[in-house]
């Protein structure tokens, strides 16, 4: 096994493409735009890297891009240096989004959000914080029961000690849930090509493969709350949740 290390990460690319098409907000509309206690969900996000010590984000744009970078430029928290990538393949899997970074990271680590999750800065502190072996790419999970529907629409890992050995939406049995947070090898690129190769054009397929060569390790972060925001309901929960820890 190589030696286990921790280098600085200071980037993070943020998938902002889609067009949230089950979020019942303006047809036109970016759902991360939509308010979150009078804040766009896409700012809380912007906020939490931040806070987190990350200083630059490439946002990876698509579906009403002019508006979602407006809203960044004006919204974003002192510090944090904002870079844009335009996936013009915005309508399919995530996978593809991450690839129109590649050339903005020139091999560098980095970690990856989803634009509409929701979550406390400290839970991505602690994993940037978490030391990695050499080429590995850690995932945060959550190990925490769910509610029954929670569980159906949440990507799901299976695990050997801390690997990663299958990720997916229908994984049956499973071990803990994908948070939506990463700290990513620039090996990814590569595993994410490959899996479009094959047809599958998520991201969920590129760590797979990764996961495949023993390279995926699970940092459990199930003491944190995370939202995944996909309907208007996920957002008002969220919210209430979320109220103390912002002191609103």
């Amino acid at each position: 096994m190589p030696p286990c290390y921790t280098t600085a990460v200071s980037r993070a690319v943020i998938l902002a493409a889609g067009n949230g098409d089950r979020f019942q907000g303006p047809a036109s509309r970016s759902k991360l735009l939509a308010p979150v206690a009078g804040t766009p969900l896409l700012l809380r996000t912007l906020t939490s890297v931040r806070l987190a010590g990350l200083t630059h984000v490439h946002l990876i744009l698509g579906f009403d891009a002019d508006r979602v970078r407006t809203v960044a430029m004006a919204g974003a928290p002192e510090g944090l240096t904002l870079g844009f990538c335009v996936n013009e393949n915005w309508q399919q899997e995530n996978g593809v989004s991450v690839l129109a970074a590649r050339d903005e990271l020139d091999g560098q680590s980095f970690a990856l959000l989803m634009g509409d999750h929701l979550f406390e800065s400290q839970t991505l502190r602690d994993l940037l914080t978490s030391p990695r072996f050499q080429g590995e790419t850690l995932l945060a999970i959550d190990r925490q029961p769910a509610t029954p529907e929670m569980a159906a629409e949440a990507t799901k890992v299976r695990l050997s000690g801390a690997h990663v050995t299958a990720i997916g939406k229908t994984l049956d049995p499973y071990d803990a849930f994908d948070t939506g947070l990463f700290i990513c090898h620039s090996s990814i690129f590569d595993a994410l090509d490959q899996s479009r190769a094959d047809g599958d054009t998520t991201l969920s397929g590129g760590i797979a493969r990764l996961a495949a060569k023993r390279l995926v390790r699970g940092v459990d972060v199930g003491h944190a709350r995370w939202f995944d925001i996909d309907t208007v309901d996920d957002l008002a929960a969220a919210e209430r949740l979320l109220r103390p820890a912002w002191g609103l």
